[in-house]
Order: structure tokens, then C-alpha cells, then sequence
């Protein structure tokens, strides 16, 4: 592979971040927020399941007493 200068470097790495298209504040505000809530949910939903396993298992478990 041929060697680029780093002036040549740095111009193709301009180009190719002009060719970005960035997200607006609102965008990335929205965002942010619907990750926070599914992150929640998520966070809630992993709580109930191991708590219902927990108390099942120990339900299995006390009837050998």
C-alpha cells in the first residue's frame, strides 16, 4: 500500500467527515432520552424476572423441609 503524506492524510480525513451527516441538538436530545428509558425498562423488567425466579426457586426448595 503507498504511503500518504500527512498533509494529503489529513485532507482526505476533512473530506470525509464534511461527507457526515450530524445529528441536530434535537435529535441527539431525543435520543439520549429514549436510551435512558429503554435502559430503565430494561433494568425493571431484569428485576422482576430474577425476583419471580428467586421466590420460585425458593419455593422449590423449601418443600424438601
Amino acid at each position: 500500500m503507498a504511503k500518504t503524506n500527512p498533509f494529503n492524510f489529513l485532507q482526505q480525513v476533512r473530506d470525509e467527515v464534511s461527507k457526515v451527516s450530524w445529528p441536530s441538538r434535537n435529535e441527539t436530545g431525543i435520543t439520549t432520552l429514549m436510551v435512558v428509558v429503554m435502559a430503565f425498562l430494561a433494568a425493571l423488567f431484569f428485576l422482576l424476572a430474577d425476583q419471580i425466579m428467586g421466590w420460585g426457586v425458593g419455593f422449590l426448595l423449601g418443600l424438601g423441609r
